[in-house]
C-alpha cells in the first residue's frame, strides 16, 4: 500500500508517538503545543544544526543537511537534520551522486539535546529517516547516528529487522488514530513529568472520568433517597 501526498504524517511525530501515542495526538491531531526548557533546548540545537552549510565536503565524507524526505510506503515526509554521503567502494552498494565521482552510502546523523533515552523513542525516528532515503535513493542502509548535546557524542544505531518492523507497526498505528481523530487515553507507565504536554493532558483528570462519573451517581441516588425519607416522616 502507498499512501498520497494527502495522507502523508509528520516524520517527527513518529518519535511522539513512540513515547506516548496520547501526546502524539495532542500535537499532530488536536494542533497543541507547549514549549519547555528541553524543547526549548532541543529546538534550539536543531536550528544551529540547519542554519549551517547545506552541503560540505570533508574528505571521503559530503556531508548535507535540512534534506526533505518522503515515504509513501509508511506515509511519512520530514526533514534529516544531516545526512552524511560516505564515498565507498563500488560494490559496497552506494550510489552515484550528480558532480560527485565515485560511490556514496547515505549515513542519517539525528541531533538531540540530553542524554541516550531509556526507550526506543529516537531510534524509531532516526530508523525511519533512514527508511525514507532507501525508498527515495534505492539503496540499503544500515545504521546511522545519535547525536546527544549533553554528552557531546554519536551513538551508532543499527537498523535491524526488529526496528524496521516497529517503524512500520507505528505508522500504521498512526494514520490509524489520524483517519479516525482519535486521542488515545492516558497510558500507564509513562513519564509524564518529562512531557512538555503534562497539564495539557491531564491525565489524572482522564483516568479519574469513571470514578467521578460513579461518584455523581451514587450521590444523586444518595440524595434522592433521603429526600424520599423526609417526605415519608
Amino acid at each position: 500500500m502507498l499512501y498520497s501526498e494527502e495522507e502523508l504524517l509528520a516524520l517527527s511525530g513518529i518519535q511522539h508517538f513512540a513515547f506516548c501515542p496520547r501526546q502524539w495526538a495532542l500535537i499532530h491531531i488536536e494542533q497543541q503545543w507547549r514549549e519547555n526548557i528541553s524543547t526549548a533546548e532541543g529546538r534550539l540545537l536543531h536550528e544551529k544544526v540547519h542554519s549551517q552549510l547545506i552541503t560540505e565536503a570533508r574528505g571521503d565524507v559530503l556531508i548535507t543537511r535540512s534534506l526533505p524526505l518522503v515515504s509513501y510506503r509508511l506515509g511519512l515526509f520530514g526533514v534529516a537534520d544531516s545526512v552524511e554521503f560516505l564515498r565507498i567502494e563500488r560494490d559496497q552498494g552506494g550510489i552515484l551522486l550528480k558532480g560527485r565521482s565515485g560511490y556514496w552510502l547515505p549515513y542519517p546523523v539525528e541531533y538531540k539535546r540530553g542524554r541516550v533515552k531509556p526507550d526506543d523513542r529516537d531510534e524509531v525516528q532516526l530508523c525511519a529517516q533512514a527508511m525514507c532515503l532507501e525508498e527515495m535513493l534505492h539503496v540499503t542502509i544500515n545504521s546511522g547516528s545519535l547525536y546527544y548535546g549533553a554528552m557531546r557524542r554519536r551513538t551508532q544505531i543499527v537498523f535491524t529487522t526488529e526496528l524496521r518492523q516497529r517503524v512500520e507497526n507505528l505508522s500504521i498505528q498512526m494514520h490509524e488514530l489520524y483517519s479516525q481523530g482519535i486521542t488515545p487515553k492516558p497510558p500507564k507507565g509513562v513519564k509524564c513529568s518529562l512531557c512538555s504536554l503534562e497539564e495539557i493532558c491531564l491525565r489524572k483528570l482522564s483516568r479519574q472520568r469513571k470514578n467521578v462519573s460513579k461518584h455523581i451517581a451514587t450521590w444523586l441516588t444518595s440524595d434522592e433517597s433521603g429526600g424520599e425519607e423526609c417526605a415519608n416522616s
